[in-house]
């Protein structure tokens, strides 16, 4: 088989891939990294023990709360893409998990936000948190994979910075505080054009134009390249943040501090 009929048959196969969910097992052998140092479940796990409610921010199929069960009785996750959600609550029914397409309305419910991928909206977690309560989320910065991007020639992934620094700083002007922060940029190699053509149709805002037809030529290259050297590699931008929501007494306390000082 020529060159040329095993480029078509990887893309083909890649684009009939059905995209459901944050799922990708597909991907399995084909490309290999993007995890950090850390591992998001681990330090979710007993956050979610010691929580009486919890709410999840974009939770693609519900994989991650799958995971993390058993869950607080009063478990609510958020999930507005819409061939998601009802893979989300098929998955989540048995956990009794309420799958919502828009961030509840009211204030102090969750002991417990996680966001691993998702939105950040500083300002509504920091009203839908509990006092004491505690956010975890594990974001894709605005580098990720940019030099995917270049080699491709398409425009870069984000137009406006989103690094740790970025959200650290948005959160501190909503009211929490920060207490653990991590980021790191990490390998993603990638052994076949396929690959790499699922990974841009599971994140459609990668490349926010992308389709195997307008990118066929830059494809082509790229599948060179990696039957040339056997891989191609881009780096993937993580980082985590966790943040609290200080006791009542406590901001009383801190805010009492404040003025003594002035």
């Amino acid at each position: 088989m020529g060159f040329a009929r095993q480029y078509e048959q990887l893309v083909s196969e890649a684009a009939g891939v059905p995209i459901t969910g944050w799922e990708f097992a597909w991907m399995d052998g084909r490309a290999v990294g993007s995890d950090p140092s850390w591992a998001f479940p681990e330090l979710a796990r007993p956050l979610v023990r010691h929580a009486g409610s919890l709410l999840d921010l974009d939770t693609g199929g519900g994989e991650l709360l799958a995971e993390l069960a058993p869950l607080p009785a009063h478990t609510v996750a958020v999930e507005s893409w819409a061939p998601n959600v009802p893979v989300a609550r098929d998955r989540l029914r048995p956990f009794g998990v309420s799958v919502v397409t828009e961030l509840p309305g009211g204030e102090n419910e969750f002991d417990v936000v996680l966001s691993r991928h998702g939105r950040l909206p500083a300002d509504d977690v920091a009203r839908l948190l509990t006092p004491g309560g505690t956010l975890l989320s594990q974001q894709v910065g605005s580098d990720d994979l940019a030099d995917l991007n270049a080699e491709l020639g398409a425009p870069p992934p984000h137009p406006r910075a989103w690094d740790a620094d970025t959200a650290v700083r948005a959160l501190a002007a909503a009211g929490l505080t920060v207490t653990d922060v991590r980021e790191e940029r990490v390998p993603l190699t990638f052994h076949d054009i396929g690959a790499v053509v699922y990974q841009l149709r599971t994140v459609p805002w990668q490349v926010r134009d992308f389709s195997v037809e307008k990118y066929d030529r830059a494809l082509r290259r790229m599948d060179a390249l990696i039957r040339t050297y056997g891989h191609f590699t881009a780096t993937a931008h993580r980082f985590l943040v966790q943040a609290s929501r200080l006791e009542a007494s406590l901001a009383g306390a801190a805010r009492a501090g404040v003025r003594g000082h002035r």
